[in-house]
This record gives C-alpha cells, structure tokens and sequence, in this order.
C-alpha cells in the first residue's frame, strides 16, 4: 500500500522573515522525495512566548499551528527549535484539557525536523547536490537533546558530490543563543558563541552548517565581527544545492568568502 506523502510545512518565523531561501531548498528537497508540499497560513509556533513563561499566549499560538496542520500526513520544519516546540512541548501546553491534548498530541506525532524526515520516515539515502568546498557541521540543542537528529543530517551530507566534512568539536555544546537568553544574558552569551566561533575557524572549514537559523545567525554575525572567512548556511540550502542566496550574516552585494579555505594547523 502506498504511503501517503501529504506534507504541510511549517516555514518558522525566521525563515519567513529572514531566509525564504531556506524553505524553498526544502519544499524542493521534500518534492523530490516524492512528496506534495502545501504551505498553510499560519503563524509563530509559540517557543518564544512558552520559554518565557507565558503559556497563555503560548497556548494561542499552539491552537493556530495545530489547526493549520491537522489536516496533514506530517509536519515538516527546517528547524529543529520549532520542531521541537511542536513535538515535545505542545503536549506539554496542552495536558489535561479534554478538547486541545489529544489534537496537541495527534500534530505533535506527525511533526519532523526536515533531515530527521528525509532519512528516518521517507528511506532517503542521499542527495544529488554538489557543493565544491570544506564543511563544519554545528548541532543545535533542540535538535540533538529533544529529537534526537544527530546522524540524520552527516548521512545526507556525506552523498553531496565535492563536499568534505571536518567533525566540529564540541558540536553539541550551545552556541549562546538560546532565544531569549541572548538578550537577557548578553556577557554569557557572548562567550558562549565566541567559543563556538574558534572551534569553527579551528577546523579549517570555510562553511559552516546547522538545521536552526536562529544558531546560524548567532554564530555567522560573531564570525563576521571576528573576520572569519567561513560561509554560513542553512543545511537545507547545501542539500539542495541551491547557493544563490549570499551566506548568512551578509549583504547580497557582499563578496562571499571561498568555502575551500585552507585548513589551519
């Protein structure tokens, strides 16, 4: 029996308003998986207003995600952060209320990181990009401690054509960015992506990847303010092997940095 492949994407926020790129390169990945992509209206997931304690709020937005998205096989986010949010915390929001939990928790199971979706729900083995060049891989929180994504996205990246990947160390640690904790601790955080900054350098790689915008910017804009000639971009984009949008962090009249610099030792 064939699988349905019905797919609603939840775009975040950020790629919205930031890095439209990002979804384009997944509807893309996710069709040629063999998937019908739809995009729904909708609205912030509700992690910013749940992190900081406003659950009532929290809770009307989590209403809004959760009836645009019924109606779907899966949820696909290109965010581990909002991935999470839905999966793990909505049946959190929502527990004990007879009307809300179970819709809460019927969305919440159906809900994927995008890399997480490609391998462990649709079998993909790889991808047909090529990306000349040498790569760092940052994992973000929500991703590796609430979903678990770990191995999803090296599997993906090791079938692009070109693209060598240098381990990061220490990529499990927090980039300081945190959502709100960037603002509220700006002296902590600061060293926390300053640290996370120089294991990238370390490696020698010219690109930097992650499956969360919100880690991507934190670290691309303390590279750029250190001089660092590394290219920052989403994972999807690379995956997809759609590079016309300037890395991260930059202007689209800024020269880009080669991602092949030379390993430093």
């Amino acid at each position: 029996m064939a699988v349905s492949k019905r797919v609603g994407l939840l775009v975040t926020c950020l790629v919205d308003l930031i890095r439209p790129s990002v979804g384009f390169a997944a509807v893309g990945l996710l069709e040629h998986a063999g998937c019908t992509v739809e995009v729904p209206p909708q609205t912030c997931c509700g992690q910013p207003a749940f992190n900081s304690g406003d659950r009532a709020t929290a809770r009307k937005l989590a209403e809004q995600v959760i009836s645009a998205f019924e109606p779907f096989d899966y949820v696909v986010v290109p965010s581990g952060s909002c991935a999470g949010q839905v999966r793990v915390h909505y049946p959190e929001l929502f527990q004990g209320d007879p009307n809300w939990q179970p819709r809460a928790d019927a969305v919440a199971a159906k809900t994927y990181e995008l890399t997480q979706f490609l391998v462990d729900v649709l079998g993909v083995s790889g991808v047909e990009a090529r990306v000349p060049g040498a790569a760092t891989y940052h994992d973000s929180c929500s991703s590796l401690r609430e979903l678990g994504v770990r191995l999803q996205p090296r599997k993906l990246l090791a079938t692009v054509e070109s693209l060598s990947v240098t381990e990061l160390a220490d990529s499990d640690v927090c980039c300081g960015f945190g959502g709100t904790f960037c603002v509220k601790y700006p002296e902590i955080s600061d060293r926390m992506v300053g640290k996370k900054a120089a294991a990238v350098t370390a490696t020698g790689a010219g690109l930097l990847l992650s499956a969360d915008l919100g880690c991507l910017l934190n670290i691309a804009g303390k590279l750029l303010r250190d001089g660092a000639a590394v290219q920052v971009r989403h994972i999807a984009e690379v995956l997809a092997g759609d590079l016309d949008a300037p890395p991260i962090g930059m202007p689209a009249a800024a020269p880009a940095p080669t991602p092949t610099a030379e390993a430093k030792r």
